[in-house]
């Protein structure tokens, strides 16, 4: 065997020489400098490239690049930037002197695209609505970092769950980690595997580093695969080989909001990327970013329980018994007090039945114990009582930070093909919003990435390895800080047992003495009783709110404080024991080391079918589950499960008359192993009139596999036993046997028996009609109206199994809609470039789900605005002066917010309202071209009007900054 290894080696080596040797013997050299035809300046990371070729390079600081190629001559060099016209060079041998000038150009509707067909292609030409963020766009942009610059574009939404974890979504389905959106990474999918979302940008490009973002709002599986079924995001890095040398991002500045401990706090966030090509054969680049901040924080205190009459505006802790904040945890768990003492109540032989029997006895049965109760009680429906918990501060760690890692080494085997290997790394603590609240503590992620890509084909495989760190439940924390202090039952014994106390007390003192007052004053005995009992009622259900407190207090006696020691001590105890814990206590560590491995390639017959465009392609994925048996299901040999799929696609594309119309159709088949294959085609057309007004149509599929959780959960919560919607779990706890009823039914009094499904993967058809065109090379338009059918949508069931008399197991599983959602919508785009440099732009869309009460009582979930718009103007460059600005304005609509988070009874109302709000960035920059450093200065939410994107999730202030960059 090691013979074997030296002769590999002893081989590579050899063919590298050789590759070598042929290089230095055929090798032509070009080189010379860029310039700005109308300033005279160099211009740096200018691309240079060999047209129908890969191989290319980019200009340094000082304009000048050098070009080595086996190429034979003559060809054609291709020099282009951002901006600049593209300038066309004939070379015909080595050249040492070449002086090139650039002329400046309007930049609209000019960005090459590739997204949309797999292939390259003018974003005018685009068969399928596309947005685009360039480098130049993201230098200009006012946001903070590029990914928050992602909510300008057209139709985007964000939901902002702490400082760095963002869910992009589009055309509705707004979640906090979105499912139904895919990010990929220079092609890499970009999901946490375990929790099938992408984590924002805390795993990813950094800021030095990133190219350019595509979007693709809309079905996007007939080339991309499953679960881009509302839309794809790729962010795209930058090439070793055309953006050189060391460049740097210092930024610093303030978050402030009014809502947090403390109001104004400092963050920052450093970049560093250096980047190398030697003879154009070989590249490597590393790119380093660090953030670090205190974070936004969720402080929502309104009561969700809507329980004892009582709302969103007028509960409270210490006036409604069961009061649940909305980031206050520990408090989610209410006991019915009604029900739980009346037992007690009509049976003698405890304190509270002894009490209300010798009250009965006195009055000679005529109060019956029943009555007294019912005298001395709320009513049923007013009688919820919660333990007290924490608020969100107390148990979230907002030390925000993130570190990333990345560096690529590229090697060109010649002329047309480039192999490369990549490697990101992130590590950090963010806070997310699902179910509950987590504190994504210490999360790490790697992806790993080896390629081979030519002009007409790719091969990649890569992997994504997940660690949890010490991530944990937030209000699994709370609750399980109580339990571990004082374990419900007791506390509610002691809470129940002081209210009734003191209500009997009440009752029966006051019966007493209004009783004897009447028989004193004279009054006929029916009289005085009835006066009596009326005044004993009326005291003791005046004496609601002082029971209620006394008895919190008492059973709170000794409770556990944040900041205490012990309160410390429990806390830890809590974090580091796994959910769901064990028989010494809650666990709330949400522990995942779940990994994702993929291999997929594409081949473009370009240079085999000259009459028309084909493509294929396919893929194969498996995610390796590990929870460390605390999350997922276990197979029969006591392992997790692994989960394989694949996937398949042909794409073919014809230009007709005189390349005015191009017709182009996907077909796309995937499988995974727990569900039936799934097809998805697309159809488009575009017809070019006038050369830049383009019409296009398409038809387009997608589908959404389940998640892995989805699939295989097999958890306990204190709300339910949550489990996946796969059939051997129905079957493993006799969901399919036994008698199990929907908790619709039971709460409506009229159980009924459950009848399942098959399940399945969502699916949703498209219909889009859309213009694109370029007036006059000045105004920029872009419009769409879309319409989508979505089939077998998933929901959460909630499910009741009777195991005894007075025992029922609670179940929660996902399942599928019968019905079919419908959804449709519209934006608008529009963009003009005004003389001296100046650009004003702007765009509105308008989303609606139609059927939304035919769902059966399913939620949806939409979670969308019906209207939002963006407006932005912007110069990047005043008079020459090498001053720029931009400003934003961006608004949306207020709208309903659905999802797990949201408190039943809330639900159920359909009252978590978002309320409309309206956010300004601005930013002003100052060039220093000889100096390659630019210094800008800038804000978002610069009005401070401070917003919530999603429920349960914090409130957003401003954020203001300085930053210095050198060499962008």
């Amino acid at each position: 065997m090691k013979h074997n290894y030296q002769r590999f080696w002893l081989l590579m080596a050899f063919f590298l020489l050789l590759q070598v040797v042929a290089f230095a013997q055929n090798a032509v050299t070009v080189s010379g400098t860029v310039k700005d035809k109308a300033t005279g300046e160099e211009l740096p990371a200018v691309s240079v490239t060999i047209k129908g070729k890969k191989t290319g390079t980019a200009t340094d600081a000082k304009g000048h690049f050098t070009l080595k190629t086996t190429t034979p001559v003559p060809f054609v060099l291709i020099v282009s930037s951002i901006g600049f016209k593209p300038f066309e060079v004939n070379v015909t041998g080595n050249t040492t002197d070449l002086a090139i000038q650039l002329e400046t150009e309007a930049v609209l509707g000019q960005e090459v695209v590739v997204a949309a067909s797999r292939v390259e292609e003018k974003i005018l030409e685009s068969p399928v609505s596309i947005e685009r963020m360039g480098v130049q766009a993201i230098k200009s942009s006012p946001a903070p970092s590029f990914y928050d610059a992602l909510a300008n574009l057209k139709g985007v939404e964000m939901s902002t769950q702490s400082l760095t974890f963002k869910s992009v979504s589009t055309r509705g389905f707004n979640a906090n980690g979105n499912t139904r959106m895919v990010q990929l990474i220079d092609g890499m999918d970009n999901q946490a595997p375990g929790l099938n979302f992408s984590v924002g940008n805390i795993v990813g490009i950094t800021e030095l580093d990133m190219e350019n973002a595509e979007l693709l709002p809309g079905a996007a599986s007939a080339l991309y695969g499953p679960n881009a079924i509302t839309g794809i995001v790729l962010l795209n890095s930058k090439s070793p080989f055309n953006y050189q040398g060391f460049s740097a991002l210092i930024k610093g500045g303030m978050l402030s909001e009014s809502n947090r401990s403390k109001t104004n706090t400092p963050y920052y966030d450093v970049a560093l990327r250096y980047a190398k090509a030697f003879n154009n054969k070989f590249a490597f680049k590393l790119n380093f970013e660090m953030l670090g901040a205190d974070d936004w924080q969720a402080s929502d205190m309104r009561d969700q329980s809507l329980l004892n009459g009582f709302n969103l505006n007028n509960g409270a802790q210490f006036t409604n018994p069961a009061y649940n904040g909305v980031n206050t945890y520990g408090d989610e768990l209410n006991l019915n007090m009604y029900e739980r003492l009346l037992p007690a109540a009509l049976t003698p032989g405890n304190p509270l039945g002894n009490g209300i029997k010798q009250l009965s006895d006195a009055t000679g049965g005529v109060l019956t114990p029943q009555a007294i109760f019912d005298g001395m009680m709320p009513s049923k429906d007013n009688t919820y009582v919660s333990r007290t918990g924490y608020n969100e501060r107390d148990l979230t760690d907002y030390n925000t930070k993130n570190l990333k890692f990345n560096g690529a080494f590229h090697y060109r085997i010649n002329e047309n093909v480039e192999a490369f290997v990549q490697g990101s790394y992130g590590y950090g603590t963010t806070v997310y919003t699902g179910a509950d609240r987590y504190s994504i503590k210490n999360f790490n992620m790697g992806q790993y990435k080896a390629e081979v890509k030519g002009s007409n084909f790719y091969v990649r495989a890569y992997t994504t390895q997940e660690d949890a760190g010490d991530s944990y439940a937030s209000g699994t924390l709370g609750a399980g800080i109580n339990e571990a202090w004082k374990p419900s039952q007791t506390w509610f014994q002691q809470y129940f047992g002081t209210y009734a106390t003191g209500a009997l007390t009440t009752y029966s003192s006051t019966f007493q003495a209004k009783y004897q007052e009447g028989m004193l004053a004279g009054k006929p005995q029916p009289v005085a009783f009835t006066e009596a009992v009326a005044a004993a009622t009326a005291a003791a259900k005046g004496g609601f709110g002082n029971f209620n407190t006394q008895a919190r207090t008492t059973a709170d006696q000794g409770r556990l404080m944040p900041g205490t020691a012990e309160f410390d001590a429990a806390a830890k105890t809590v974090r580091e024991k796994s959910i769901p814990g064990d028989a010494n206590g809650v666990g709330a560590r949400f522990a995942d080391k779940t990994n994702l491995y993929q291999v997929e390639g594409m081949y473009n017959f370009m240079n085999e079918i000259k009459f028309m465009e084909m493509l294929v392609g396919g893929n194969y994925r498996i995610y390796d589950l590990n929870s460390e048996k605390t999350l997922f299901a276990l197979d029969e040999n006591g392992g997790e499960f692994n989960i394989k799929e694949w996937g398949a696609y042909i794409q073919l594309g014809k230009k007709l008359f005189d390349d005015q119309l191009k017709l182009s159709g996907s077909l796309r088949y995937d499988k995974n192993m727990n569900f039936e294959g799934q097809f998805s085609p697309r159809l488009s057309a575009v017809l070019t009139v006038a050369k830049d007004h383009n019409f296009r149509a398409s038809y387009q599929t997608g589908f959404r596999i389940p998640t892995t959780q989805d699939q295989y959960i097999d958890l306990v919560t204190p709300q339910a036993h949550l489990i996946g919607g796969l059939p051997f779990l129905r079957e493993r706890y006799g969901l399919l046997s036994g008698p199990v009823y929907s908790l619709e039914s039971v709460q409506a009094g009229n159980p009924q028996q459950y009848q399942f499904t098959d399940f399945k993967p969502e699916k949703v058809v498209s219909y889009e009609l859309g213009y694109k065109a370029l007036v006059n090379r000045k105004l920029l338009i872009d419009a769409y109206v879309y319409k989508s059918d979505y089939n077998n949508f998933m929901g959460e069931q909630v499910l009741v199994q009777p195991v005894s008399q007075t025992q029922q197991n609670i179940y929660s599983l996902p399942v599928n809609s019968t019905k079919t959602i419908n959804t449709w919508g519209w934006a608008l785009g529009m963009d003009y470039s005004l003389p001296l440099n100046f650009v004003v732009g702007g765009n509105v869309s308008f989303n609606k789900l139609t059927n939304e009460k035919d769902l059966d009582g399913m939620y949806a979930q939409f979670n969308t605005p019906e209207y939002r718009f963006n407006v932005n103007v912007g110069n990047r460059n005043i008079a020459k002066t090498d001053f720029g600005f931009n400003l934003t304005y961006r608004w949306q609509q207020e709208f309903i917010w659905q999802s797990s988070f949201v408190g039943v009874n809330l639900q159920a109302s359909n009252g978590a309202v978002i309320p409309a709000y309206g956010s300004l960035d601005a930013q002003v920059s100052k060039a220093f071209p000889k100096n390659k450093t630019i210094i800008k200065l800038g804000a978002s939410n610069l009005t401070n009007q401070s917003y919530r994107q999603a429920w349960g999730n914090p409130m957003v202030g401003t954020t203001g900054y300085i930053s210095i960059g050198y060499n962008l």
